[in-house]
């Protein structure tokens, strides 16, 4: 509708001709332009969730966001109370350069219902629902699951924000590409977003206009905020429930489908896009963005590219080489992961990775 309007549509709107764009695309074009004047030059806020064994893990995706990102970096880490300290301990040690900062918050969920929050899915999973609510004073967040890893700067997923309409709010990736091996559309009992559902481990919030919406639902012809939304989903829906806080997310936004903006799958890569066969053509066309190495393929040896990719971000230390020390490692590494499905393409692991090294030399070439 509006997707070739320029910020220049600002400037010339009163000399257009009326049916060139509609007051519609008027204040979509305004808002565009007033979110790139106010907010791409802050700093980024991104958010994580770590209970149990998840420190390592989250570690390593923080340090995968730090190597390529450019503008400065917001942490929100929300952890058990005994992982404090091991998280102060190595994100202090840290050569941030004074490019990040971080916070440590803990485990909260509304008193009235929070044993049953903590028990929805995995440990503490649910708590990324109440992060409009806990953060009221950041306008945007990128949350992530602690098992992502970035491939390329978050500014390039941050910059979606920019892209939002004026009736959008959030942004995701969809759970499959591929309706014959989906699983919300053959198995779910509750509605869900789309044609195959979506996937909630990478998720792009304007907090701000989470806070301001009210919600359709199908619980009361009475529309209702965030905050109000939660618990009586949760009471409706908790006995056809899998997959915990992302099926509520589906259901909020199967009956909201215009607040949701969903970005391609490279952007959240998973072990399903390539162990049944290759199913994302944006990956294969341009690297994966993002890689989401969930059901703990980055700990056992079912799918070691996946776990290839972690262990040399893992390993890599700040100030080495990347090309000597990260991307030549680990494509000997990959090579040797070829017998597997997902090995057959392992090129696309390293495609935007290669390409996120070269433009980092490029860019400190330049700052010189």
């Amino acid at each position: 509708r509006c997707k070739n309007l320029s910020v220049s549509f600002w400037n010339s709107y009163w000399m257009l001709p009326s049916d060139v764009c509609g007051m519609n695309c008027f204040w979509e074009a305004a808002f565009r332009y007033n979110y790139r004047k106010t907010h791409l030059s802050e700093k980024m806020h991104l958010a994580v969730v770590a209970c149990g064994e998840r420190l390592e893990e989250t570690v390593t995706m923080l340090r995968s966001a730090i190597i390529f990102s450019i503008k400065p970096l917001q942490f929100h880490i929300f952890a058990e109370d005994q992982l404090h300290e091991s998280f102060k301990d190595i994100l202090d040690d840290f050569p941030y350069e004074g490019k990040v900062k971080y916070t440590l918050y803990p485990i909260t969920f509304p008193t009235e219902s929070a044993a049953e929050w903590k028990k929805l899915f995995k440990p503490c999973a649910s708590q990324r629902l109440f992060l409009p609510l806990i953060l009221k004073n950041v306008d945007s967040l990128l949350y992530v699951d602690t098992d992502i890893l970035f491939l390329r700067p978050v500014d390039d997923i941050w910059s979606f924000l920019g892209k939002f309409n004026s009736t959008q709010i959030a942004a995701m990736a969809p759970e499959h590409e591929e309706p014959r091996i989906g699983w919300y559309n053959r198995f779910a009992r509750h509605p869900y977003y789309g044609v195959t559902g979506i996937n909630s481990g990478v998720m792009l919030m304007n907090m701000t206009r989470i806070r301001r919406k009210y919600f359709k639902n199908d619980m009361t012809p009475v529309r209702l905020q965030w905050g109000q939304i939660l618990m009586p989903l949760l009471k409706k829906y908790k006995l056809n429930i899998t997959w915990g806080d992302q099926d509520l997310l589906n259901i909020m936004f199967f009956h909201n489908p215009e607040s949701l903006y969903v970005f391609p799958c490279q952007w959240n890569y998973r072990p399903d896009h390539c162990i049944y066969g290759s199913n994302c053509k944006e990956a294969e066309e341009e690297g994966i963005f993002i890689l989401h190495g969930n059901r703990g393929v980055y700990h056992d040896d079912k799918q070691p590219t996946f776990r290839a990719v972690y262990e040399a971000i893992k390993n890599y230390s700040f100030g080495d080489d990347l090309v000597h020390s990260l991307l030549q490692p680990l494509e000997l590494e990959l090579r040797k992961t070829t017998h597997t499905y997902c090995g057959r393409v392992y090129k696309v692991f390293v495609k935007q990775l290669t390409k996120s090294v070269r433009d980092l030399y490029a860019r400190r070439s330049k700052g010189r």
